[in-house]
């Protein structure tokens, strides 16, 4: 087993060696503009950004026309939120969301609450779930967006999907998931789900970085965005900007290799997971955050009572593991996800969070419950606070 041992998975992924060799050709051999129809470089070009539309919309049900690619979900979270607000201003100013959405949902909803628009934030349960009476009862007339993410970043809770696309489909209101995290890890059908806006970035699932996709439905509802970035009227005049040829052949090889693999990935994933939960759960003091089953299968987030999460790391240097979301690594509050769901300041600022995929091996599972098990029992020796809570003290 080679060290440092990698379990930080929902941070970004390794590119897969047949992701890189798809691309390869496209940075010096095929380096036509896809946008260049008048000779052969600018059509070879097309043809591999046409191939890769289609391995997208594979992977999720959609149609190949329905896939717009950008430089990841940021740019698609922004692009659809911002977009719908605009084109549908008239119908209404209303959004509905959740507390625990990536920060890319959440501050884009703030900064349209400057410009006027209303937002409910929904709360969720314990587990990260939102109760869907609760959102609902959220609907007014004014209504013309939900946005809820399929599989949070840092808990791993999936959302009833299937009933808010539902939910919003009777209401006569758009649906924008943020499945960054969920797409290529679990099934998701854009059919089946009634979603009808979904932000996708390849480095979650294999794939480069700064490349990604935004799936927006043509019909049943067609929905309209409008542009986020002015100066060209590629991919349907709804992101300007040359296409990333090389990124989105990776990202279209990264999509096809999850529809053969997905399957088999999941059930080896949610081996990994379920062996680490029990595991660490045979500590004392030791509270998982998210659904025990109802999350994404490659996502274990714990909370070490009387320890610290910046400790923690620093004491297991040979292991690549989070406190949380990558975006928000930098930030000293904690994690607005766990405060959502009740977990208090000191609990939350001892957590952990751990990922995994298609390159981890069951020898690098054991390790890490080894060598975390270990560091957080050494951390208590030291711990005041841990003594006095034996000795029933506090």
């Amino acid at each position: 087993m080679k060290l440092p041992v990698y379990m930080d998975y929902n941070a970004t992924t390794p590119v897969d060696p047949r992701v890189a060799e798809a691309m390869i050709p496209y940075f010096c051999e095929i380096f036509g503009n896809a946008s260049s129809s008048n000779h052969k470089f600018g059509w070879e070009a097309e043809e591999a950004v046409s191939k890769a539309r289609r391995q997208v919309a594979e992977l999720i049900g959609a149609r190949a026309s329905e896939i717009i690619f950008t430089s990841g979900s940021t740019e698609s979270n922004n692009i659809s939120i911002k977009g719908v607000a605009e084109v549908y201003s008239e119908k209404g100013n209303h959004i509905i969301t959740c507390t625990t959405e990536h920060k890319a949902i959440l501050e884009t909803c703030e900064y349209l609450e400057k410009y006027g628009f209303k937002v409910t934030y929904l709360n969720t349960d314990e587990t990260g779930i939102i109760n869907i009476n609760e959102l609902k009862d959220a609907f007014t007339d004014k209504t013309i967006l939900v946005s809820l993410m399929a599989g949070n970043n840092e808990i791993g809770t999936l959302q009833p999907i299937e009933e808010i696309g539902k939910l919003c489909k009777e209401k006569g209101v758009i649906f924008h998931s943020d499945a960054t995290q969920s797409v290529g890890k679990i099934p998701l059908n854009v059919d089946k789900t009634g979603i009808d806006l979904m932000s996708i970035s390849a480095h979650k699932f294999y794939g480069p970085k700064g490349v990604g996709a935004l799936y927006v439905r043509s019909k049943n509802p067609r929905v309209k965005v409008t542009k986020q970035t002015h100066g060209g009227s590629q991919e349907k005049g709804m992101r300007s900007g040359t296409l990333n040829v090389p990124g989105i052949v990776g990202l279209g090889m990264a999509c096809e290799i999850c529809t053969m693999e997905i399957e088999s990935e999941m059930k080896r994933q949610i081996k990994f997971r379920d062996k680490m939960i029990n595991e660490f759960l045979k500590l004392e003091n030791v509270h998982l955050n998210g659904h025990r089953t109802n999350r994404l299968p490659n996502n274990v987030n714990l909370s070490f009572a009387y320890t610290d999460g910046d400790s923690i790391i620093a004491g297991m240097k040979d292991i690549a593991v989070s406190t949380g979301s990558a975006c928000t690594s930098a930030s000293v509050s904690p994690s607005h996800v766990l405060t959502a769901i009740g977990r208090k300041d000191e609990l939350a600022k001892s957590t952990i969070r751990i990922s995994f995929g298609r390159f981890t091996t069951e020898e690098e599972v054991d390790y890490t419950i080894k060598r975390l098990s270990e560091t957080v029992i050494n951390i208590r020796k030291d711990s005041q606070i841990y003594l006095m809570s034996k000795e029933g003290l506090i």
